[in-house]
């Protein structure tokens, strides 16, 4: 898909003073998006706004993109077809403030997320035993518990979305949970795509390299929403970004994004010290103006409920972190109990519902990593030009 912004347009998405980025309006041309490691040396990107499924759309992306970042779209929680409307707008918000073309070799500058796990063989008995534990919650809140389905709440990586992949041809599809098949791999890859994928140790870094990656992504302990882990499912084997950083930086070959605990230019200059190619960051855009983050979520992000946050997998059946409250609290953060991922997300999501519509949030996934500390209500250009002055 080669594609060219056209016009002059005011979008209504942005400011009318809103200064493009120097990645935006003086790319080094390439001549196809087959990128290697120098991606980030020939695009400018030190930053990517990290994919958060739920809390955004095509509109953060794009704000990132055009403030010198590279955007994210999380595919997890959609359909090929919310997929393929979701790009389209991104395609258009970016075409609507410039007519000069972007360089990028007939690639949408766009970073693609996907899930890539293994969907759990069914658990009727678990789940029906969970839903049990939670009949007094359903009562409570006037639901009837007879009523509560069962099935996943998030799709992986499939045929479908490696045709969609095809179409628009994103400069980078990015993977959780390790790789789909490599078949798929390698035909994202014949057409110029970058891989990249999430690593939480070593061994899980250097695995990705084997497989072909053009990147890794280094997911420290302090990160918000799902741990990446792949390779094994012992907590104990996860560290912090500082510590991982360093360690798989020198294990492998490939370029290195940093992830976890970033939301200020002094954590960028950190990274970068440590070795990064780029930063990911995703907490500090929770409460960005383009975020579609909930009010309820917003206002515990920007609270000293978010001093406290915990690995938790009763919302989704997998280790993921977010800021404590009532029901992890009344069942412990990690309960054994709780269908496996992603099976756990029905039966808490009526409560969900409920709950929030009285206006609480004590059965929503409140995704946050440990530093929320800077979180703010601003455009998210705002957001990323602060973070990318820890890169100069």
């Amino acid at each position: 898909m080669n594609f060219r912004l056209l016009g002059n347009r005011v979008n209504p998405l942005f400011s009318n003073t809103f200064v493009l980025a120097p990645h935006v309006v003086s790319f080094k041309p390439v001549n196809n998006c087959d990128m290697n490691a120098s991606f980030f040396d020939k695009h400018s990107i030190r930053l990517i706004q990290a994919p958060m499924a739920g809390s955004q759309n095509h509109r953060l992306a794009a704000a990132v993109f055009l403030a010198g970042g590279l955007g994210s779209i999380p595919a997890a929680m959609l359909t090929t077809e919310q997929l393929q409307t979701e790009l389209s707008a991104f395609e258009d918000a970016i075409a609507s403030l410039t007519d000069i073309p972007l360089q990028w070799g007939g690639c949408l500058p766009v970073n693609v997320n996907f899930f890539c796990h293994t969907p759990p063989t069914e658990q009727l008995e678990k789940e029906a035993a969970w839903r049990q534990q939670l009949t007094p919650l359903y009562q409570a809140h006037g639901i009837d518990p007879q009523s509560v389905g069962s099935g996943p709440g998030r799709a992986p990586f499939s045929e479908e979305s490696l045709k969609l992949m095809g179409q628009f041809k994103p400069a980078v599809v990015s993977f959780h949970f390790g790789l789909p098949k490599a078949e798929w791999v390698q035909q994202l890859k014949s057409w110029g795509i970058q891989i990249w994928s999430s690593a939480t140790t070593v061994q899980e870094a250097q695995w990705l390299e084997q497989e072909g990656v053009d990147a890794v992504i280094a997911q420290g302990l302090e990160a918000g929403g799902h741990r990446g882990m792949f390779l094994s499912e012992d907590l104990s084997t996860q560290m912090g970004c500082l510590a991982l950083l360093p360690q798989i930086c020198k294990a492998v070959k490939l370029p290195v994004i940093a992830a976890g605990g970033i939301s200020t230019a002094a954590a960028v200059s950190a990274a970068k010290a440590l070795g990064a190619n780029a930063v990911q960051v995703g907490t500090a855009f929770l409460t960005s103006h383009e975020a579609t983050t909930s009010a309820l979520h917003r206002q515990a992000l920007m609270s000293d409920a978010a001093k406290h946050t915990a690995l938790t997998n009763l919302f989704s059946g997998r280790p993921a972190r977010g800021i404590v409250n009532k029901f992890m609290r009344d069942f412990g953060p990690l309960n054994p109990e709780a269908p496996a991922f992603p099976l756990a997300t029905s039966a808490v999501a009526p409560l969900r519902a409920a709950a929030e519509a009285k206006g609480q949030s004590d059965y929503s996934p409140l995704w946050s990593g440990q530093n929320a500390s800077d979180c703010q209500a601003l455009p998210a250009a705002d957001i990323a030009h602060k973070l990318l002055q820890g890169w100069t």
